[in-house]
């Protein structure tokens, strides 16, 4: 007898244990999906005792293989299995969903070792795509990823997105295991049963693609050793299931999805009653240490005072200089690193860049992928493309993740590229993200120090670049950091205080200066730090000066302007508050003319000033 034979008979009970103790952790939540979870058990089971790699009594060992479910809405599959290999106990899992307590209805972090939070189908894939990566390039340490997807999320455009990366990156360290259980929410998928199309399409995309019963417990095993062996390029298994296997008034059958079942005592019997099996999962091999990167050192760039320099560009020569700092730093673009300019970083340091093509939720995935390791990733676009990862940004932040975006090329100073290439959304969206930070440099040696910053501040930090030029106006030895602001000019006749970011700031001090020769006194405020604003300055200025504006190349809603007013509007009896911001639809154009046309250059801002003032 083999010892696969003898270990199928423990296997079998594993697995009836893990879909057993699925129906009970839901039951008592009266709400959760165990008939997604009993599609899977007999995959995990098997999974679990043979095949994975993880210390679970030590789960931050870098050598730990990685486990993600994609199809987090299999949470009681996955609590199921923590408590088979020790790591909750049975009082735990029946808490699944309760408040206060660490198993959510879709996994998070909140657990240990679930490296981040999955439920928002088409993420848990190129997510470990991003830890393949990191294992192979940067921590260069043998862990395997492994994947557990669902049919229905094979719609998903961000899966084939990692579909396609992977292949292209050959990680042979990275296994997905599809559960075709051929039923969705509200009917069969569109594919259903037929996996040698879903066969067809991994192959074409250069995967190994491994069709099974995925209720045979030997044809499991074999398969999952044939995918360790792989070499050069990774692998899929297309797993054929029943949802709500093993108990006959939910097997196979629709419109279970998403419930509890009617009769769990039943169901319990019928699977044989409650187990208290524990498996003891394989420990990592290995003793090696994650690999680190040699740095030469150096000093950030600076430019001096009057230089005309785009902060793109300065992003992309501080990233460069952060990283022969700090071997823990990379960054990743979506093919447009000439233009965001951390193609400065790519060539500096070609084996910590990662180019994700125009592939914008694999890059942000990845970049969540490697920071489950430690590393310090940097993604960077054009600013309107980040929208196309937003649902990536926003679960990013439910998975505690620490995570880095530039957006380029934001607003109508672009100029001729046209409204599909300008992000007039963007500080709204990020602002909105929960802990997130946004920042809005005027000048390149802000930008260089915001760049520095970034790399230590927790949760997502969004830096917004600029296509033109801009005239450095601060000094290489001014300070500046998450949270400030810097006051341009001011002077004690001030009656006005104008609230400006990025492109907006030469605008306005060019008003100043007008309004100046009329003897009208303006202070302005570059606030360069969006979220968190500097609220210290605001509200000195709320006291000083008789009007307040703020002028942003962005839609007025959420941007600069309701950052200033959620500071203002509580203050009783404060100055009027006039708020300039793109309003219509812009056109290709000159950067100039684009402005005055939108209503935010030096003209406008002046005659704002004077309105406001009854000038």
């Amino acid at each position: 007898m083999t010892d696969r034979q003898r270990n199928t008979p423990f296997r079998h009970e594993l697995a009836q244990q893990l879909r057993v103790d699925s129906v009970r952790c839901s039951a008592k939540a009266g709400s959760g999906h165990p008939t997604s979870s009993m599609s899977a058990a007999d995959l995990m089971a098997v999974l679990l005792d043979g095949h994975l790699r993880l210390d679970y009594a030590e789960p931050e060992n870098p050598r730990n293989d990685h486990l993600i479910f994609s199809k987090g809405h299999a949470s009681p599959l996955y609590y199921s299995m923590l408590k088979a290999v020790g790591a909750i106990t049975d009082d735990e899992l029946l808490s699944f969903r309760r408040f206060g307590s660490r198993l959510e209805g879709h996994p998070t972090p909140r657990i240990p070792p679930t490296d981040v939070a999955t439920g928002s189908l088409g993420q848990g894939m190129p997510i470990g795509v991003g830890l393949a990566l990191a294992g192979r390039d940067l921590d260069q340490l043998p862990y395997r990823i492994w994947v557990l997807c669902g049919d229905s999320e094979l719609a998903e455009g961000s899966i084939w997105e990692g579909f396609e990366h992977a292949a292209y990156a050959g990680l042979d360290n990275l296994t997905v295991i599809v559960d075709v259980n051929r039923l969705g929410q509200t009917r069969e998928t569109m594919v259903g049963w037929d996996l040698d199309r879903y066969a067809a399409m991994a192959t074409a995309f250069g995967w190994h693609a491994i069709t099974l019963d995925g209720h045979d417990l030997d044809a499991i095993d074999a398969a999952l050793s044939e995918a360790t062996a792989t070499k050069g390029k990774p692998t899929v298994l297309f797993a054929r299931t029943m949802k709500g296997r093993g108990v006959a008034a939910v097997e196979n059958q629709p419109g279970k999805h998403g419930k509890p079942l009617t009769d769990p005592d039943q169901a319990i019997a019928e699977l044989g009653g409650e187990r208290d099996l524990t498996v003891e999962v394989a420990r990592p091999a290995s003793d090696a240490q994650p690999h680190e990167f040699a740095t030469s050192g150096g000093e950030l760039p600076t430019w001096a005072v009057g230089e005309s320099v785009a902060t793109r560009e300065a992003y992309g020569e501080a990233l460069a200089a952060l990283g022969a700092q700090r071997g823990d730093v990379v960054a990743l673009d979506g093919e447009v690193s000439n233009s965001t300019h951390s193609d400065l970083f790519a060539k500096a340091h070609p084996e910590r860049y990662f180019e994700m093509f125009i592939a914008e939720q694999q890059m942000i995935a990845a970049a969540v992928g490697m920071q489950v390791r430690g590393w310090t990733a940097f993604a960077s676009t054009f600013a309107a493309f980040l929208s196309r990862a937003y649902d990536f940004v926003r679960m990013a932040a439910i998975s505690r993740a620490n995570l880095r975006l530039c957006g380029s090329h934001a607003g109508v100073s672009i100029g001729e590229d046209g409204p599909s290439q300008m992000a007039l959304e963007d500080m709204a969206s990020l602002r909105a993200v929960h802990g997130s930070t946004v920042l809005h440099p005027s000048d390149a040696n802000q930008t260089a120090q915001l760049v520095a910053a970034m790399a230590d501040r927790p949760g997502i930090s969004y830096l917004r670049t600029l296509r033109g030029k801009t005239e450095v106006r601060t000094p290489p030895d001014e300070p500046v950091h998450i949270g400030g602001s810097r006051t341009v000019r001011q002077a004690a006749a001030d009656r006005a205080t104008v609230f400006a970011c990025g492109v907006t700031v030469d605008e306005a001090v060019a008003a100043a200066a007008k309004l100046a020769e009329e003897g009208i006194a303006v202070r302005v405020v570059d606030c360069y730090s969006v979220k968190p604003i500097d609220a210290v300055a605001i509200r000195r200025a709320a006291m000083d000066t008789e009007v307040l504006l703020t002028v942003e190349d962005h839609w007025p809603e959420g941007g600069l302007g309701d950052a200033v007013a959620e500071v203002v509007s509580p203050i009783t009896g404060g100055p009027p508050l006039i708020r300039l911001a793109v309003r219509e639809m812009p056109t290709s154009g000159t950067p100039a003319e684009l402005m005055a046309a939108a209503g935010i250059d030096a003209d406008a801002i002046a005659d704002a000033v004077r309105r406001g003032l009854g000038s």
